[in-house]
């Protein structure tokens, strides 16, 4: 099993397990036009301790199911998400990609990505179009603060974690964080205590 470098070695029921714990996929709620959305949390996503493969499975057996053979739209929220923790990297993410069903592919109407940053943004723009088809990236459409999310998306049907919301009133008093300036006041994160390897990124990732 080739996997993505990890600071541990689970299985694959445990790493499957681990993205399920973690709810980083989530099937949840519709957009204005009617759509179902599927919810990502970058900031959850363990992607030193899950392999592509698994990955890939992971979303095959359990997520593409419930998007049906539908229109739906995707909501990927980039809040705090750390290339050291839960950027997968640039050929895992092309694999997925490419593996994606092409009935799904076509079904995919609109990604909305939720405080994308300066450097997700410059990525894109200088890459997009290499790594992923240009139907895809014509699908992207930045959004900067979760008021314009609800511009789109039906707000009671979808739970968006605090910490979403707590950043989303940082940007409105620190508004050049929006180009990659850092806070005058910091978030402060504390390591839990050691214990096992799925309960330790639980506690990092949604605490």
């Amino acid at each position: 099993m080739s996997n993505i470098s990890s600071s541990f070695t689970l299985s694959q029921s445990q790493q499957q397990h681990l993205l399920e714990k973690l709810d980083v996929f989530k099937v949840k709620g519709r957009d204005k036009r009617g759509r179902n959305v599927l919810l990502i949390i970058g900031k959850y996503f363990p992607a030193r301790m899950v392999s592509s493969e698994v990955l890939k499975k992971y979303l095959e057996e359990t997520i593409y199911p419930k998007l049906g053979a539908k229109p739906f739209s995707v909501v990927y929220v980039h809040t705090y998400v750390q290339k050291s923790e839960n950027f997968p990297g640039i050929s895992v993410l092309r694999s997925v990609y490419d593996a994606i069903p092409m009935n799904l592919k076509n079904n995919l109407e609109v990604v909305y990505f939720l405080h994308p940053g300066l450097q997700a943004r410059l990525f894109l723009a200088t890459f997009g179009r290499l790594f992923f088809d240009g139907g895809l990236y014509s699908k992207l459409k930045y959004v900067s603060r979760l008021e314009f999310l609800w511009d789109h998306v039906r707000r009671l049907e979808m739970k968006i974690p605090d910490f979403v919301h707590d950043h989303d009133e940082e940007l409105e008093y620190h508004p050049m964080m929006d180009y990659g300036l850092e806070s005058d006041h910091p978030r402060v994160y504390t390591e839990p205590p050691s214990m096992d390897p799925i309960s330790m990124y639980s506690m990092r990732c949604i605490a």
